[in-house]
């Protein structure tokens, strides 16, 4: 069986397993399951902090969901980045384009251009992928523990387009402790002025 073939079967596993503790959860008095994050009322909508290139905070704002079909998003996308964007997929460790960069700016997301990281929170844990030990906004990542049922336990994705960005980890540094390890093919670098 194939790595990405033993993570699919996995991924169903925790899906039904998590589905059925969602189901007994939901089934409680009171509860709401699969509720709508606090302070978004719109589905459609999602509130993300926007940088400029220099990585300043220019401030937050609610932006539609970017939703694309299969078949847009395989135009848009090279083939590796669709396959790791958009069906949780994983770059060979030491052939990404940021695994060893060094240059000062703000990692966006290749699908959605919303800006996740910035290399002030960049560094080096000799895995071969690009690490950084917090996102630039936690409003625009979902990490684990907001993941809906059946997701795999520690994917990291982009808030606005729901691109897979990669996994993190509990094992980076302080202040945090924690690892967002991201393929470089979900990224995209702008260059502080």
């Amino acid at each position: 069986m194939s790595r990405r073939e033993e993570r699919m079967a996995l991924n169903r596993r925790e899906f039904l397993c998590r589905a059925a503790a969602a189901v007994a959860i939901g089934s409680l008095p009171g509860s709401r399951l699969f509720a709508a994050p606090m302070g978004n009322p719109r589905a459609d909508e999602v509130l993300i902090v926007q940088f400029n290139a220099a990585g300043v905070k220019e401030g937050a704002v609610k932006l539609p969901k970017v939703v694309k079909t299969e078949r847009e998003w395989r135009q848009l996308l090279l083939p590796l980045a669709f396959d790791v964007t958009r069906h949780a997929g994983t770059e060979r460790s030491f052939t990404g384009a940021y695994w060893d960069f060094h240059e000062k700016g703000v990692y966006r997301c290749t699908c959605c251009d919303t800006a996740l990281f910035s290399s002030v929170h960049k560094f080096d844990p000799h895995t071969g992928w690009p690490s950084f030990w917090r996102p630039i906004a936690d409003e625009n990542v979902v990490g684990p523990l907001a993941q809906t049922a059946g997701a795999d336990p520690t994917e990291v994705t982009c808030h606005r387009c729901d691109a897979h960005l990669g996994d993190i980890y509990n094992d980076g540094p302080r202040p945090t402790g924690l690892r967002y390890c991201i393929d470089s093919v979900a990224l995209k670098f702008v260059k502080a002025p």
